[in-house]
């Protein structure tokens, strides 16, 4: 194994949520990397995504998406086909917390949508060209609770765990044509997602009790994994979803 198996120039990586939290720190592995990037995000425009990736001298090119919106998922799939980029993270995330007694209806409908549903159709229009010319790499962003319960988050549960299994399924059927899907599960990562948990002292003393690294992660520390697995080093790696989580699973 040389370093050039983990390089990425001459790529092109989507990656999806890249305005914040772990899509940006993911977007910047890889362009470091090498990779010119394709940002997708709702709000796009109001991040300086572009400026960082631009200034590891990489081309960055923004997409607006709501992911909630199904008809403009599809559009932005094919837009995206157009472009026939090597590699596809799948990042885009919403949570909400209510015990599932009294859990609503619609919040359920909204999280399985932008985590899980969109994340297929996305995929299933930037694969084709991969398919095609039997070459690329698809990453989703799992998570803990793709093994775990949780607490009061019903819908992301079931959603994250329907991202483990649509991995595998999906590199079931897409291994032998030269395309990789795999999915990094992030632990208890410092964003947006995690403010909660981070706010409230008992819980975050809780969760920092049972972390064998004894810190909350951040985006920084999934690059590795995340160039890993866009890389010609992870050629021979197929279903996988590999926890980065500072031992969290371990424990």
């Amino acid at each position: 194994m040389t370093p050039s198996a983990f390089d990425l120039t001459g790529r092109t990586a989507v990656v999806t949520s890249a305005s914040r939290g772990i899509g940006y720190g993911i977007a910047c592995a890889l362009a470091a990397a090498g990779a010119d990037i394709v940002g997708v995000s709702a709000r796009i425009q109001d991040s300086d995504i572009g400026v960082a990736v631009t200034a590891l001298g990489r081309r960055f090119t923004a997409v607006e998406a709501d992911f909630a919106d199904r008809a403009r998922v599809v559009e932005v799939g094919a837009e995206l086909a157009e472009l026939a980029p090597d590699i596809l993270v799948n990042n885009a995330g919403i949570i909400s917390r209510a015990p599932a007694r009294v859990h609503p209806l619609d919040e359920w409908d909204r999280v399985l949508q932008v985590d899980l549903s969109s994340q297929f159709v996305l995929t299933q229009a930037v694969a084709a060209p991969m398919l095609d010319r039997a070459s690329g790499k698809i990453i989703f962003t799992a998570s803990l609770l793709s093994f775990q319960g949780g607490i009061n988050v019903p819908g992301y549960t079931a959603a994250k765990s329907g991202i483990a299994g649509l991995t595998r399924a999906l590199a079931n059927e897409w291994a032998s044509s030269g395309v990789n899907v795999n999915a990094i599960a992030p632990g208890y990562i410092a964003t947006d997602n995690t403010s909660a948990l981070r706010d409230d002292p008992e819980r975050s003393a809780e969760i920092l009790g049972r972390i064998p690294a004894g810190r909350w992660g951040n985006p920084d520390d999934l690059a590795g994994a995340a160039v890993f697995l866009a890389s010609r080093a992870s050629d021979y790696v197929s279903g996988v979803v590999l926890p980065v989580d500072g031992g969290w699973l371990g424990r």
